[in-house]
Parts: C-alpha cells; structure tokens; sequence
C-alpha cells in the first residue's frame, strides 16, 4: 500500500503537534480493513525509530461481549458502533491524557473476546496513537471524542480494495468464499459505508494509492 502523504510527512506532523495533557493523543481512524492497524503500527515504530516514546492503543479491546450482544440481539451485527462500549473507551481516553500509568484491553480476535487490563501505558510514553473505526464518527456518543485528539489520521481506501481485504481477512479465519463474501457484504461494508457516510473532520486525510 502507498500512502499520500507519505509515513515520514506524517510522523513528523504527529511530532510537532502540541499536547496539554500528559501525552499526546492521535486518532488513526477509518473503515474495517483499511490499513488502520498496520499503519498505527507503522507511525509508532517511525516515531519510535526517531526517539519519540510513542505506543498504539487499539480500540477493539472495547467490543460488547458476545453474550452481552446475544442479549442485545446484536451479534450479526458486531464491529457496528453500537456493538462497542463507547463509555468505556471515552474514560480510557481521559486516563490518557491524565494519568501516570494506564492499563488498556486487549482484543483476541482468534477467541473472539475482550481482554480487560491486558497491557499498559507507561508514564514515559509521550505519545499514544488510539486506531479504531469510530474515532472521528459523527454520531451520538462517538461525535465528543473528537475534543480529545491532538491530532486526527483518517485512512481513505476505495470500497472494491476494502471489500477484497474484508474477503480475505474471513478466509483466514476458515471460512469458506461464500461464507467470507457474506460476512464481508452483510456487515463489514455496511459499518464501512457509514463511516464514510458520517465522519468528522481529520487533520491528516491519508489515501491509498494503487
């Protein structure tokens, strides 16, 4: 995947942002399967590479449980925005920028389960790049966390290359093509279309380029 701007313009954007918090908070944010994981991953180890102590906090470690959205009727649904807890994610992101030391979830997607507490956010780490579908998302509780970025990264990706990612993706997870095309049409482009359909704002719209 090529990036415009390029991974050196915005680490350096990134490094030059002004914080009032203990730690410089960053949103990478956009649809399922559009880089967003990989290119937080990449932003931290440039960042890091330059002498900034920076660390990536994913946004999954907040999914319902799926009992809870069996209750909820939720389940075909999740990874829609409503599937999260957005409260919990919100108080994550104040601890954030307020305290010394800060445990986070963790998202094992191979078990399919949230897992509270399951790393940290040392004191000395001065920037954090929280990378998730719904942080620049105008809608309901998800429109505030706009306030709480220093900076916001929205990855744009073409919905034919979104679809192909999102197929693929269900086919490592042993699922047959038709099974894969399913999963990817009937929700996963759905929440991508929303989304797009309702994002904020970024200060750093990063497109892919084929």
């Amino acid at each position: 995947m090529t990036l415009a701007p390029d991974l050196k313009t915005i680490c350096t954007t990134i490094a030059a942002a002004p914080f009032s918090g203990r730690r410089r908070l960053v949103a990478v944010a956009g649809a399922p399967a559009s880089g967003k994981s990989t290119l937080a991953d990449d932003i931290v180890g440039q960042l890091n590479a330059d002498g900034h102590r920076a660390q990536v906090v994913p946004m999954d470690g907040f999914h319902l449980d799926n009992a809870l959205l069996d209750q909820m009727g939720l389940r075909s649904r999740k990874g829609a925005p409503e599937t999260f807890d957005v409260g919990g994610l919100t108080r994550l992101i104040s601890a954030l920028s307020q305290d010394e030391q800060v445990y986070i979830p963790r998202f094992d997607r191979s078990r399919d389960i949230a897992i509270a507490a399951a790393a940290t956010v040392a004191p000395n780490v001065e920037t954090v790049i929280v990378e998730g579908n719904y942080l620049l998302f105008d809608d309901t509780a998800w429109s505030a966390l706009v306030l709480s970025w220093d900076l916001s990264v929205f990855l744009t990706v073409p919905e034919d290359v979104l679809r192909a990612r999102l197929v693929d993706r269900w086919l490592t997870h042993d699922h047959t093509q038709a099974e894969a095309e399913a999963r990817a049409d009937g929700n996963d482009m759905a929440n991508a279309r929303r989304i797009y359909a309702k994002r904020l704002p970024c200060d750093i719209d990063v497109t892919f380029v084929s």
